[in-house]
């Protein structure tokens, strides 16, 4: 008897007898490989990188330390973070074709130009066709360094300006703003955009992590696998939240506005962004930190509103947190970028800046036990059926 189909149509299948497959959609739930590197539990809300709680990376460590853990291992010595903070510095300039790239394609999207300038760096790299875990981390690093370079130099030229030239003594994160903006950006910024970097550097496998670790699988070069993954990225429900929140608080307007906004998407069963995450169902540990610092900085640039607002939302959908429905981090993070004045379409970019790190450590692991990634899917089409000449089909 033929075997219904999603939406009533009727298909033939097979004859023989069909085990029971259980699938698990958008691999859910399922363990594909085992991962040193990053501790998720989404019931209690804790998130560790290596072994060491974000709460404590957020308040205490630095970018650059947090990136030295990912990718070498350990949290480093003195000596051993300003080598790592060296030559994170040594690669801050772009080469002279990539720069000729993101000028080709100026018109693009941020993450399209980013995805095709990240690929082009790939004919400069010298050690582009070595695979081996040393010279796979010292391209991450490059890469690090190379990500806010394109990203800022992208920005400045669709505005008609030349890259910025880059400093030797400004941090990794205050180099960013620098020559995105052509300004030193005070101690506070830099802080809330260090944390920023910080706390979106590493989160498991997600959609662009994996991404970068089946390209891995096939033998890829780095450079292929961080495409990939900032192609992953670019898509909306992946990397969006952020540029989507903030035009949700303009919407939105004033906090009394708030509870009435809530109750209309909830109505129309439209979500409020920056609520909910595939793995947390408690508040996501990431959001706290950008909470605060949103908090201080909407007070300094003298914006108080924007916080209000979103605190306003987050009272609004208090009822909905015991269904698991919980802020996530990027519900701060798109309000941190516009009080920075940074263009929205700007906010996902900004984002693979700080997963770099994350995205090179995946790749690391992959190669350290490579196999390569090749799931199934269970076929529910019609049995084998005999091939028709054109002139005979009706």
């Amino acid at each position: 008897m033929p075997r219904l189909l999603r939406g009533g149509r009727a298909a033939a299948v097979a004859t023989e007898a069909v085990p029971e497959i259980e699938i698990h959609r958008g691999l859910n739930g399922v363990y594909f490989e085992r991962s040193e590197v990053c501790f998720i539990d989404g019931r209690e809300g804790r998130l560790l990188y290596r072994g060491y709680n974000i709460h404590e990376l957020a308040e205490h460590s630095t970018f650059e330390e947090t990136a030295y853990l990912l990718i070498r291992g350990a949290l480093p010595t003195g000596t051993q973070l300003a080598e790592f903070a060296a030559e994170l510095k040594r690669h801050r300039t772009l080469p002279a074709g990539v720069l000729d790239v993101i000028r080709a394609v100026a018109e693009a999207h941020p993450m399209d130009v980013l995805r095709t300038a990240v690929s082009a760096l790939a004919a400069f790299d010298p050690e582009v066709t070595d695979h081996s875990a040393d010279a796979t981390a010292r391209k991450g690093i490059r890469l690090t360094a190379q990500v806010p370079a394109i990203v800022a130099a992208h920005d400045r030229i669709r505005r008609g300006l030349e890259p910025m030239p880059p400093r030797d003594d400004l941090a990794h994160a205050a180099h960013f703003l620098y020559t995105l903006t052509g300004e030193t950006p005070s101690d506070d910024a830099t802080r809330l955009m260090d944390l920023d970097f910080i706390l979106h550097a590493e989160h498991g496998t997600n959609a662009s992590s994996f991404t970068a670790r089946v390209v891995a699988g096939t033998q890829a070069n780095l450079h292929a696998a961080v495409t990939a993954a900032v192609a992953a990225l670019s898509g909306p429900a992946h990397g969006g939240a952020a540029e989507n929140v903030m035009r949700m608080a303009q919407e939105i307007g004033a906090p009394a506005n708030a509870a009435g906004y809530v109750r209309a998407l909830r109505a129309a069963r439209q979500p409020v962004m920056g609520f909910g995450h595939r793995v947390y169902r408690a508040e996501d540990p990431r959001a706290r930190h950008m909470r605060e610092g949103v908090r201080r900085l909407s007070a300094e640039m003298g914006q108080p509103e924007w916080y209000e607002i979103l605190d306003a939302v987050v009272e609004a959908m208090r009822p909905y947190a015991r269904l698991g429905v919980n802020v996530n981090v990027d519900f701060y993070a798109g309000v941190v970028y516009y009080l920075h004045g940074i263009p929205e379409d700007l906010f996902v970019p900004i984002f693979a800046i700080g997963r770099t790190p994350g995205w090179v450590v995946q790749v690391l692991e992959q190669l350290e036990h490579n196999i390569l990634i090749r799931p199934l899917t269970q076929y529910t089409g019609p049995a084998e059926r005999p091939y028709v000449p054109i002139e005979e089909r009706a």
